[in-house]
């Protein structure tokens, strides 16, 4: 019952405060995304600038549930992505910076739920494979609270190169 309101309040969160560009697609052929989790301005100020051509996309991320799935399903369709920079400021009460953390760190238990998170509803609807899929491949750069677009093209940069 509780998720089922849960996914209700979200729904009327869209409706009520529509959200006009949570991500933007750029060099298709690089191994970089950002995650700017809630500071759209950052990502609106990333989407404007020479940075996109050295990344995949820059994509906000909201939800410690659904947000990380759909990223985990578009790391596993782009063999490419290697690396997920992690910046802005993280939703308070969903944390969705910190449990994307916590599951590149610890995975998922038996019930798809992020081991290790402080989320309000940490629970995702992959397999197991996926997630540690996932994990395998991916490193995550940890930037959360950084809002510096200096720094953050400081850090891409240093990531191409390799």
């Amino acid at each position: 019952m509780a998720n089922l309101l849960a996914r209700f309040a979200g729904k009327v969160c869209e409706v009520l405060l529509p959200i006009k560009h949570d991500i933007f697609f750029g060099n298709g052929r690089s191994s970089v995304v950002i995650c700017t989790l809630s500071s759209m301005d950052l990502l609106e100020q990333i989407a404007k600038s020479d940075l996109m051509k050295s990344i995949a996309l820059a994509a906000r991320l909201f939800s410690e549930n659904k947000g990380i799935e759909k990223l985990i399903e578009y790391v596993l369709e782009h063999s490419n992505i290697k690396y997920i920079i992690l910046c802005g400021k993280d939703t308070k009460g969903h944390l969705p910076g910190q449990a994307l953390l916590s599951l590149y760190k610890n995975g998922i238990d038996g019930n798809g739920r992020i081991i290790g998170t402080l989320g309000k509803d940490p629970v995702l609807a992959l397999t197991k494979n996926n997630v540690d899929e996932f994990r395998r491949r991916i490193n995550i750069i940890d930037l959360v609270g950084i809002k510096d677009i200096n720094e953050i093209f400081s850090k891409v940069a240093s990531l191409v190169k390799a």
